[in-house]
Order: C-alpha cells, then structure tokens, then sequence
C-alpha cells in the first residue's frame, strides 16, 4: 500500500470538519492543489456520505480522504442531562425554538459507513473519538484503503498500531473543534498535551507515521512539526475560512471579529471537549455542561441552528483552533500554494543557514 506521503505533492492535509465545513467543493480544491482533502462523515447519514464521496470523486480524480467518528458508550446521566435543559430554557425562549430530543444514536451508523467505504472504495480514511478494531482496519485495508487514527495520547498511540492502522493523527491541545480522545474523561478536561510535544512522544512510542494537527495556520508551523518527526501537518481553522468552505458566514467571519478574542475548550454545545471562541453561550453555560456526548449535542443542535438563522454568533458553536486570528481568506488552492511557499522558504533559510557562529 502506498504511504500517505505518496498520495500528494505537499505535506498539507485539509482536517475533516462535521458540521458542513468539509463539503465536496473544499476537498476537491484541496486535493487538486496537491494536498489531501477530507469529508467529515460524522453526523450525517450514510447515504449523505455516499453522495458526498460521490460528488468529490465528480470534482477531482486526485486522492482524498472521509473521517468517520467512532461509536460511543452510552455513559451520560440522562438526569444531568435534563439538569442541563432547564439551564438552556431561557435560550430556547430567546431562539424561539425547542430544545433537541436526546434519544438519538451514539454510534453514528458507523457499521453502515464502513459498509459504504469499503464497497465505493476512498484512498483514506480516519477515525476520531476512538479506535476501531482491527477487523475494521483490515476490512479496509483490503480493499486498499490507508488508515489513520487520530490520537491524542502515546498510548492511544499504541492502541492504534496494536489494531494494525497505517498511521495515526497526533491532535494537540491547540486544535480547533473536539478533541478526539479514545475516552471522555472529565477528570482530564483541559490536561492535552501541545502538539510538538505529542509528536514525539507519539511517534517514539508508536513507531509509526505521525500527521500533526492543532493550531497551524502557516508554513513555517508545518516545517516545525515536520523537524518533530511528523511526515505531514492537518489544518482545520485555516481552511474554514476559504470560500469552498461549507462553513456558516458567521462563523468564518468571526475567526477574525475582533470581538472574539481567544478560545477555550468547552461541552456547553456537545457535552464533549471542543475547543471554539468564546461568545456568550460558552461562557454562561459551559460550566454546567454534563459529559453527555452526543446527548447534549442534540440538545442543542435546533438552538445553534437558529442563533445561525438569525444572525447571531453568540449561540453559535464557533469551532477554532488556537491559531485562529492568522485565518487567511483565500481560496483553497492558493492557500495550499502559499502555505508549500512558506514551508520552502523555511526550508531553504535553514539549508543556507551557517553551521557555527562566526568568531570575532
């Protein structure tokens, strides 16, 4: 099987993020500038990804690559969640919506996409929120398809080479969106790791091939994270803003409102760690959020979408990275472009670099 770094030009892969962002158009931009595009499968149906897979296969030949979120225990304490409703009435009153039903399925027909990927074929594939069992990894790996598994720990490093993946996605803390550890733990809320870090530890523990995700917004961060021993570097926040992005305009705006400031990790929208700029929502309500994901997720998908609706990002789940005020409005293929730019200029400037310091 080919190695990652064989499916493109430059070391550049666009993150799959659920929630519209990661639509056909961005990936195909994507892949056909050299780097490797992603669709987000989570929270849509399989036949929504099968259409998707299909329609970026119409914009491109060229690799790309579908995430798909790993199935969930049913672990939430639905009175916690109910807890947490009635701190969210007076939001459903402002919105004049209801409030989300909770009854909805945790494992995000994962086996029905499998199904999918392994008959309709995708060069790539990779996982969040868990690691999928090596009856999974070979099912695809049978039908060519390259495997990775995002980690957020050298020990789910090692879970992840254990289950036969091809390689593994080393998320830092600084990444934009939920954190895809194997297990929600409240205990460690906030406790990640910084991405150079994880990189090594991961890739020294593991062995195996190491892409870099969480906080880069240029090229001269890939060139960091590729001096750590990564073969490849994962942005999200930095293609959210593009125009092929299926993002809401508010929230690419508010990458770069100065009234959004910083970001912080948060379950008020999900019940999930996910790091996004703080507006009003996260800040009177994340603090009694339950970890109760996807639960809370559901709670509040109606109250998100018409905060969007009406104009107002404060109600709004505006997932970044911590990197989030370097977004460039670009397309994406000259953003793949002036990132490869970047990182060859690093590239050059240290192969010209003098050896010693000079002496007097």
């Amino acid at each position: 099987m080919a190695a990652l770094n064989d499916l493109v030009s430059t070391p550049v892969i666009q993150a799959p993020m659920a929630g519209g962002a990661s639509c056909p158009a961005l990936a195909a931009a994507v892949s056909e500038a050299g780097g490797l595009g992603f669709l987000a499968a989570g929270y849509k149906t399989p036949e929504a990804v099968r259409d998707e897979v299909r329609r970026t296969r119409e914009l491109t030949a060229r690799p790309f690559g579908v995430n798909l979120f790993m199935p969930q225990p049913d672990t939430a304490d639905p009175a916690a969640v109910e807890v947490y409703r009635g701190q969210l009435a007076g939001e459903a009153v402002r919105y004049e919506t209801a409030l989300g039903a909770t009854d909805g399925g945790t494992d995000d027909a994962f086996d029905a996409k499998v199904a999918l990927l392994t008959a309709e074929p995708v060069p790539v594939v990779s996982f969040t929120f868990g690691c999928p069992t090596r009856e999974v990894v070979d099912a695809f790996r049978r039908v060519g398809t390259y495997t990775v598994v995002t980690v957020t720990s050298p020990a789910e490093a090692l879970a992840a080479r254990d289950a036969g993946a091809d390689a593994v996605c080393a998320q830092g803390v600084e990444a934009g969106g939920h954190q895809g550890t194997h297990r929600d733990d409240p205990e460690l809320d906030g406790a990640g790791s910084g991405l150079l870090a994880l990189v090594t530890e991961v890739r020294e523990a593991a062995g195996l091939p190491v892409v870099a995700a969480g906080g880069i917004m240029r090229g001269a961060q890939i060139a960091a994270v590729l001096a750590a021993g990564a073969c490849a570097a994962q942005l999200g926040t930095a293609f959210l803003v593009c125009p092929e992005s299926g993002a809401n305009a508010l929230h690419k705006r508010a990458m770069t409102d100065p009234r959004f400031t910083r970001t912080e990790l948060t379950r008020a929208f999900s019940g999930r760690p996910a790091r996004g700029l703080v507006n009003r929502f996260m800040h009177e309500h994340g603090r009694y959020a339950p970890a109760a994901y996807p639960r809370v997720h559901y709670l509040t998908a109606g109250l998100r979408k018409a905060a969007a609706a009406a104009g107002d990002p404060q109600a709004m789940a505006l997932w970044a990275g911590q990197g989030h005020r370097l977004a460039r409005d670009l397309p994406a293929a000259r953003l793949v472009a002036e990132l490869d730019a970047e990182l060859a200029a690093v590239r050059s400037e240290l192969t010209h670099a003098p050896t010693g310091v000079a002496r007097p």
